[in-house]
């Protein structure tokens, strides 16, 4: 069968994906089915997969899918917990002592705060923390999906302390004869390589990113606005800039003279340190006259809202703002030294439960971090909000009755999404002799694109985060062979591979299950194609710069 047909057959599940989803709107819960079953078929009938391997990998995906709703729960019941103590309204009070302008509000807890939570974590978490916790003070649920995702994208390669380099990338490379000898005849060890490709890394995303928080702003007042105007959010620009630049020179400086661990998190830090007292002075903000919020409530669009409601109301408790940001404190520190304090890390991860092996198909193995994932963390900072706010024992069960009730619901909407995303990677076990679906597709368009090839390799990255959920795997999937397009064009491989990585990036901000994890913190469940068509935006707009940088790199020289 010619490369064409099997790539275009490849493409049937995510033209599914698309179509019912993006185009005909379709809740999640209602499209991904289909493109199961669509993945399944040409799995059986083209790779000739065998029975048992597809199901060996939806098994895997259900596995995943748990792990996912893990960390749902622990986000919506630390947001539930500070509701019901009145932490919520406090912190909500702090940042309207900051700015009322609810632009200047998403660049601070999206941009700032969230790039930190992405730095310490990583896999989907800061939409998971950020998009509750803006729901909370008073954003539209879809404005707050939307916001959490387009900043999943500036820090995601170096997010979870540069796992998508250090595990992603590393990892997709690792044997390659090729990579190897280039390392060796670059005067470099392996690991120094990876280093060399987060520093190109680093420098898309700094030039990328410097727009996001600008983008941010304009698409709150676009999308969600009374006037629906871009150009009402770009009469921020001063300050979107200035909050971008304070976070991703940091960024760079640190990916470039530290590695890939810490540029994520240090940016951020330093971002907020600067930024946060600078707003409190009034620097670059708006005049009163200027200042954006979104409608009374009630003039809302119904699609906007999510089942968490509007605006916290004040809590029982006087709760004060120190003791309102304890928990988000200890959440930020628990994540990062969970990741870089190495007996700690070994414990935690140790406890866990695994599937080998599954249905003793080799290859296919999950297991279940129950301390190492995310919502460990998220459920202790919860436990310590409850137990420094004084709540009540009535106050404590509602909170975790409304957080498992809602990722509950969530459940309906992944069960299908990651196992289709499993049979899709997994059809590389096939008795055809085909490459794996993935590769297919990036192959075929790689003969198509030909020395165009660098304004393409972000969007392979970019597709494979779409289909995994995950710039970790997209960088495991295709690193090698975005390193062997370049080498076949004849154009630098750390580019390239740097390509990949950025667009893996990129595609995060319109990955169908992590739309689907944000969505369920908020309580928005079934709008998740609404937010793609919002986020597509961003994301074409990255790719689009990211290929551009990268001729620009490729032009003068850059190796």
């Amino acid at each position: 069968m010619s490369l064409t047909l099997l790539a275009l057959l490849a493409l049937m599940p995510i033209i599914a994906v698309f179509f019912f989803l993006v185009i005909l709107r379709w809740p999640a819960k209602h499209a991904t089915p289909i493109s199961y079953l669509v993945v399944v078929i040409i799995a059986l009938t083209v790779w000739k997969v065998s029975a048992k391997v597809i199901a060996a990998a939806t098994i895997q995906g259900l596995i995943i899918t748990f792990t996912l709703l893990y960390i749902i729960f622990g986000a919506l019941l630390l947001l539930n917990t500070l509701t019901e103590s009145g932490a919520a309204h406090t912190i909500k009070t702090g940042f309207t002592r900051i700015s009322r302008d609810r632009r200047v509000q998403a660049i601070i807890i999206g941009w700032l705060f969230g790039s930190f939570i992405e730095g310490s974590s990583g896999f989907g978490t800061p939409a998971a923390v950020v998009a509750p916790l803006m729901v909370a003070l008073g954003f539209p649920a879809m404005a707050a999906v939307m916001v959490g995702m387009i900043i999943q994208s500036t820090p995601v390669s170096f997010g979870a302390v540069g796992t998508p380099m250090l595990t992603g990338v590393y990892t997709g490379l690792l044997g390659a004869p090729e990579a190897e000898a280039l390392a060796a005849a670059m005067g470099l060890d392996y690991r120094a390589f990876i280093v060399h490709i987060a520093t190109r890394v680093g420098m898309i995303h700094a030039i990328a990113g410097t727009l996001i928080p600008l983008f941010i702003a304009m698409m709150l007042t676009r999308f969600f606005g009374e006037k629906k105007s871009w150009t009402e959010g770009l009469k921020i620009w001063k300050f979107a800039l200035f909050a971008a630049v304070c976070m991703t020179i940091p960024y760079v400086i640190t990916a470039v003279f530290l590695g890939p661990e810490f540029p994520s998190i240090i940016g951020a830090l330093i971002g907020l340190a600067i930024v946060v007292p600078a707003a409190q002075k009034g620097f670059l903000m708006p005049k009163d006259v200027d200042i954006f919020d979104f409608q009374a409530r009630e003039k809302w669009d119904p699609n906007w809202i999510g089942a968490l409601g509007g605006e916290m109301e004040e809590g029982r408790n006087n709760i004060s703002l120190v003791s309102a940001w304890i928990p988000y404190v200890f959440l930020a520190l628990g994540l990062v030294l969970s990741r870089t304090y190495k007996p700690l890390t070994a414990f935690l991860q140790s406890v866990k439960t695994p599937f080998s092996n599954i249905l003793g198909v080799e290859g296919i193995s999950q297991s279940v971090d129950w301390f190492w994932s995310p919502a460990f963390i998220l459920i202790l900072a919860a436990i310590l909000a409850s137990l420094i706010h004084g709540m009540k024992g009535d106050e404590i069960k509602r909170a975790w009755s409304k957080s498992f009730k809602m990722a509950a619901a969530a459940g309906s909407s992944l069960i299908f999404t990651v196992p289709m995303v499993r049979v899709f990677v997994y059809s590389s076990m096939n008795a055809a002799g085909y490459d794996s679906m993935p590769i297919t597709l990036a192959e075929w368009v790689a003969q198509l694109a030909g020395g165009a090839w660098p304004a393409f390799a972000g969007v392979i990255g970019a597709l494979g985060a779409f289909i995994a959920g995950s710039n970790t795997i997209s960088n495991m999937m295709f690193s090698l062979f975005q390193f062997g397009v370049a080498e076949r064009i004849m154009v630098a491989p750390a580019v390239i591979v740097a390509l990949q990585a950025v667009g893996g990036a990129a595609g995060n901000m319109i990955c169908i299950h992590n739309v689907v994890a944000a969505s369920a913190t908020t309580g928005l469940l079934g709008k998740e194609g609404d937010i793609i068509r919002m986020t597509l935006i961003p994301t074409i707009y990255y790719l689009i710069v990211a290929a551009v940088v990268g001729f620009i790199f490729l032009a003068i020289g850059m190796s």
